[in-house]
């Protein structure tokens, strides 16, 4: 039988942090769980292709938009199962372990629990917060998202929008998520750089400008200024 889990990693510009990223998966392959990997890129123009081929993977060339980015990738896929995760996402130790059995007990998508690769009061304070708002069905991409391709098939997958697929994925998926035992750490370099309240404050409007119908396309050029 072969292995069920397609892993697809969204990349632009991602090649520092990849090889984080990829030694994490070692284990799922090693536990006969990983099919595949798919990196679908956005047009990188430092060596994330050729640090993504180096490992393995397949990696797939197209426009700069995460959503549809996400598209295409899942299209290439043949795992009954997928995994996606964030470039700068390390999904900590026993994760394949949680992972194989989520497979053989549920049908329902599955989200990880979210730390930063940085210790004190504030990154615990937003992975906290993270943490909860993923409880009441809002869970962000980079806490990884495991759903099964029939489930994928039936909610219509990622839309092809450069911002909020997750927030558009979690709508979709409402009652059909389940925490997963195991911790994905992200990285804090955005919320060093921006300051952590800042950052977190900017979520915050981003999220709630989508939901009062700011097209993703505005939002993602705000996001980048």
């Amino acid at each position: 039988m072969p292995a069920r889990l397609s892993v697809i990693v969204p990349t632009l510009n991602a090649e520092p942090a990849l090889a984080a990223c990829f030694t994490a998966l070692m284990e799922g392959l090693d536990a006969g769980l990983i099919r595949e990997l798919i990196v679908s890129d956005g047009g990188s123009d430092d060596a994330t292709g050729a640090v993504a081929q180096a490992w393995g993977a397949e990696v797939l060339h197209g426009p700069p938009s995460r959503g549809g980015q996400l598209r295409r990738a899942v299209a290439e896929a043949r795992g009954e199962w997928l995994l996606v995760l964030h470039a700068d996402t390390v999904l900590r130790a026993g994760w394949s372990e949680t992972v194989a059995r989520h497979l053989e007990t549920s049908d329902d998508a599955g989200w990880f629990r979210l730390a930063f690769d940085q210790r004190g009061f504030a990154p615990s304070a937003v992975a906290s917060w993270a943490n909860l708002r993923s409880r009441m069905g809002l869970p962000y991409g980079d806490q990884g998202l495991l759903i099964s391709r029939a489930l994928y098939d039936a909610i219509g997958g990622y839309p092809d929008q450069p911002l909020m697929e997750d927030v558009a994925m979690a709508g979709k998926l409402k009652g059909r998520f389940a925490e997963l035992d195991g911790v994905a750490v992200t990285s804090a370099s955005k919320y060093r750089k921006q300051g952590w309240m800042r950052r977190g404050a900017r979520n915050l409007w981003t999220l709630a400008r989508y939901g009062a119908g700011v097209s993703p396309d505005r939002l993602a050029a705000a996001y980048r200024r």
